[in-house]
């Protein structure tokens, strides 16, 4: 922690996601400040992680959905450092009901993150850095808006997602190794191809491989509600398996629960084929069971007390009902 800490001093200092969509967007931020530092957190640490702040005079945020929990504190450390620092919050997730948006807030729930800081600083970024942006949109499922649907037009489409594949596969296989994904966004800044980055083609393969294993043992264990379908604990990538619990469970929504032992909880992924708002319900049903949720209206995660799991899921399964038949009035 003394290592990360020193670092959150630096002069510009970007904070960000680490998913593909975070990865490509910090990449495109730092490809706009090279000597940038890059720190990965989460809606969950970003409070704690501004307090270690000491002194930064760009300040770039980018990807990390503002949790309602601590939505008013969070707006008033940010408030601070816009006074002090240049501040760009960057962000797609939907709001909180009582979230307003401020000057350094750059916010779109239409688009991913990566062409939203491709926009932001495209004055300071090549035009060929639109490649990584698409990446981050081919990761984050957010490839069919106007511009990125633009910018494809400059490349072949092929290799644009065989490149973004082998990345977005190798950063799931790694999962929360930190360390790893640092690695990733200094050849990306620069726009090496993802196949041009060492080791990544191996890992993607060996993700390959192992999505298979996943989607067999879905197949196997999927339960299936009236509207949705989960699996627990497949020890495995869990935002996968929650589609591949949709697809097998042959229902709208798919759910895949990893039990978190330390903490006592179960963190959810939770995927919809687009019918009903899954940020919407989670944030109104999560919170009955003593957890949170919370995301987009088609991919969102949750994290629920491990006694409350059962119970959640079917609550939740009957307001996913409910919404669809709002939605067919």
């Amino acid at each position: 922690m003394t290592d990360a800490q020193n670092q959150l001093k630096a002069k510009t200092l970007i904070l960000t996601h680490g998913d593909s969509d975070g990865i490509c967007s910090g990449a495109l931020a730092k490809s706009a400040f090279p000597d940038a530092y890059v720190y990965f957190t989460s809606p969950v640490s970003l409070l704690e992680k501004l307090n270690l702040i000491e002194y930064v005079e760009t300040l770039i945020i980018c990807d990390i959905a503002i949790d309602e929990r601590y939505c008013t504190e969070l707006k008033s450390a940010l408030g601070k450092f816009a006074e002090e620092c240049n501040l760009y919050y960057i962000d797609h997730h939907p709001l909180p009901e009582r979230c307003s948006k401020e000057e350094w807030f750059y916010h779109e729930t239409e688009v991913c993150a990566s062409e939203l800081t491709y926009r932001v600083f495209e004055d300071l970024l090549s035009p060929e850095m639109k490649r990584v942006a698409i990446y981050g949109a081919i990761g984050d499922f957010s490839d069919n808006t106007p511009r990125v649907k633009d910018w494809v037009k400059d490349w072949d489409k092929r290799s644009l997602y065989f490149q973004a594949g082998t990345l977005i596969q190798a950063i799931i296989h790694k999962g929360k190794d930190y360390e790893f994904k640092r690695t990733l966004l200094e050849p990306l800044s620069k726009n090496v191809i993802p196949s041009n980055i060492p080791d990544l083609l191996e890992l993607a393969r060996e993700a390959a491989i192992n999505e298979e294993k996943i989607r067999f043992c879905v197949k196997k264990r999927v339960k299936a509600l009236k509207n949705s379908a989960y699996v627990v604990n497949t020890n495995n990538s869990i935002s996968k398996a929650a589609i591949y619990a949709a697809s097998y469970g042959q229902r709208e929504v798919g759910i895949a629960a990893e039990y978190r032992e330390k903490k006592g909880v179960y963190d959810l992924s939770i995927r919809s084929r687009g019918e009903v708002d899954l940020n919407r319900i989670l944030r109104s049903v999560a919170p009955s069971f003593g957890g949170s949720g919370g995301g987009h209206p088609v991919a969102a995660g949750a994290r629920i007390p491990k006694d409350s799991l059962e119970s959640f899921l079917r609550a939740f399964d009957k307001k996913i009902g409910e919404a669809k038949e709002v939605k067919q009035k």
